[in-house]
């Protein structure tokens, strides 16, 4: 369960492309002061865990829906996840400031910065490959726990780019990236194989 436990959490937390989120998240609120920079990140973890745990835990009810098998789902999501990695290494997933004072926190931040096209079919894919109730549980908890995560490092966003620099987390981001696409890859791959078995 533990190792479960792990995996899940750091493959979620990678695809959530955390150094990104930091970057847009610094950029959509730079003019802001420091509660409501705190507000705005509360306002996005809710957002983004409320997001996830519906695509999490209702993957399968999705493909019955659709008549979509997870296979094909798995080669469809890879291949979108990879595409975000690849821009993310790139860098060309670039965020401008907003002109107007509208609320940032759930589009663009949450969705689709935070939860993105290939986030969504890697959520789907996952939770719809897991089987019995304790599996279910103890990835919820990771999953809980990914999305905590990126709300803290939302919260001291200020410090960290303090710490770090500009060119730092651009450094982390595309490091992320290059994670992100050995996961798409995985999810590409297995599902071509069970695909074509």
């Amino acid at each position: 369960m533990l190792t479960l436990f792990v995996n899940i959490y750091l493959k979620l937390f990678m695809i959530f492309t955390p150094f990104f989120v930091i970057s847009a998240f610094l950029s959509l609120t730079k003019d802001d002061s420091r509660v409501e920079r705190q507000r705005t990140a509360i306002k996005i973890t809710v957002a983004v865990a409320l997001t996830c745990f519906v695509l999490f835990l209702f993957g399968n009810h999705i493909f019955a829906l659709f008549g979509i098998t997870l296979d094909a789902f798995r080669i469809g999501a890879g291949a979108v996840l990879f595409l975000s990695a690849v821009a993310m290494i790139q860098g060309k997933t670039t965020v401008s400031p907003q002109e107007s004072k509208e609320d940032v926190a759930v589009v663009p931040l949450a969705i689709p910065i935070t939860v993105g096209p290939g986030t969504i079919g890697a959520l789907l894919v996952m939770g719809a490959g897991l089987n019995t109730l304790p599996d279910k549980i103890t990835a919820s908890l990771a999953l809980l726990g990914a999305v905590l995560s990126v709300g803290g490092l939302l919260l001291v966003s200020g410090r960290l780019e303090r710490f770090l620099g500009q060119q730092g987390l651009t450094i982390l981001t595309k490091l992320t990236g290059l994670f992100v696409s050995a996961i798409a890859a995985q999810i590409f791959f297995t599902g071509l194989k069970n695909f074509l078995a």
